[in-house]
């Protein structure tokens, strides 16, 4: 897809179709105008994240990977993101991620609004993501209502437009 600007959705709930995989849709759809062109639900791969061989998760790996924009997201499990979405990271190298990264944490309550920033964004890092926005956390009981994405969507759409260049909202 020379030229076209590549937006990926990875989330670690371990539930498939789940609340945390709608918001990283919406996240996706607000900051560049476009529906993700990959959406990676870990759930629905099962066991195949523990067989290092498997060919289905390598090539997911490659398309993340390869993606110019990524929100990767995740429920708060015990103040960090989940084992499922730690398996799926820990395949790629540490340049494996070329583009821009958003972290995404959906949560019962306000104690762990830090925690896409101390637990997500290092590891996001680590394996070559650009990281420029502040990492997002979003209350499990709002994940449907846009009046909790306002505020930070209206702070962090210029620096994703200034690096990702499309889309109506960007």
């Amino acid at each position: 897809m020379s030229g076209t600007r590549r937006v990926a959705v990875v989330v670690g709930n371990p539930k498939p179709e789940s609340r945390t995989l709608a918001a990283a849709t919406y996240v996706a759809r607000e900051l560049t105008g476009q529906d993700p062109d990959l959406v990676v639900d870990l759930a629905v791969l099962g066991t195949a994240l523990l067989d290092w061989t498997d060919p289905t998760v390598a090539g997911l790996v490659e398309e993340v990977g390869d993606a110019d924009l990524v929100v990767v997201a995740s429920p708060t499990y015990k103040a960090t993101y989940t084992g499922l979405l730690k398996l799926f990271l820990d395949r790629f190298a540490t340049d494996g991620l070329s583009g821009v990264a958003v972290p995404l944490m959906l949560g019962a309550g306000s104690a762990h609004a830090l925690a896409p920033e101390l637990t997500l964004r290092p590891v996001l890092t680590e394996i070559g993501a650009i990281v420029v926005t502040p990492g997002l956390y979003v209350l499990d009981a709002a994940h449907d209502d846009p009046t909790a994405y306002v505020a930070w969507l209206d702070r962090v759409r210029p620096a994703v437009r200034h690096l990702h260049p499309t889309g109506a909202n960007a």
